[in-house]
């Protein structure tokens, strides 16, 4: 369980700020005793995933398809026929992933692959009609499973999270360029 008394608000209406002594020392050097794992970003963000893949998989009704399968139906349908490093760089999924992911799309004649007629080593990824219309019938429960996982955040926390999620994206986005 979360120990409420250790975390930080983004913001509150109702709280002055706090002091920058009442502020934990996330990074700071400090005795190893101090170190609480449950309250470190990388377990939170994890925890966070996790629940939302669970709300997923609860939710959608093709029991077949998978969080990743779907981003990356979302990635090729945004993009039309697409590369596997282009779909990489959207998703932010290994390649190693995408190519089993793409595999098991292909199976299921969701995707098409060909390859480039310009050049015959780059690998092109369409969608099929099916895999439209799988896509088209499941983003109403995206957006449920979306709603579901803000479940308890009120407007500006849900703003306030997405803005932070993006700018720590942005940030790793830099140092790859």
């Amino acid at each position: 369980m979360i120990d409420s008394r250790r975390i930080v608000p983004f913001f509150s209406l109702s709280e002055p700020a706090m002091s920058e002594k009442k502020m934990p020392a996330y990074g700071a050097a400090s005795d190893s005793n101090d170190y609480d794992f449950s309250q470190q970003v990388g377990h939170l963000l994890r925890r966070a995933y996790q629940r939302h893949t669970a709300l997923f998989q609860q939710i959608i009704p093709d029991t077949q398809l998978t969080a990743a399968q779907f981003v990356v139906l979302c990635a090729v349908r945004d993009s039309g026929a697409c590369s596997l490093s282009e779909i990489v760089k959207r998703t932010a999924i290994d390649q190693a992933t995408v190519r089993g992911v793409i595999d098991r799309l292909k199976v299921r004649k969701l995707i098409g692959v060909r390859h480039d007629e310009a050049d015959r080593r780059k690998v092109l990824v369409s969608l099929m009609p099916a895999g439209l219309d799988l896509v088209q019938s499941m983003v109403p429960f995206a957006f449920d499973i979306t709603e579901k996982t803000f479940a308890g955040f009120n407007p500006a926390e849900r703003l306030a999270l997405v803005y932070l999620l993006q700018k720590m994206c942005q940030a790793d986005e830099a140092e790859d360029t």
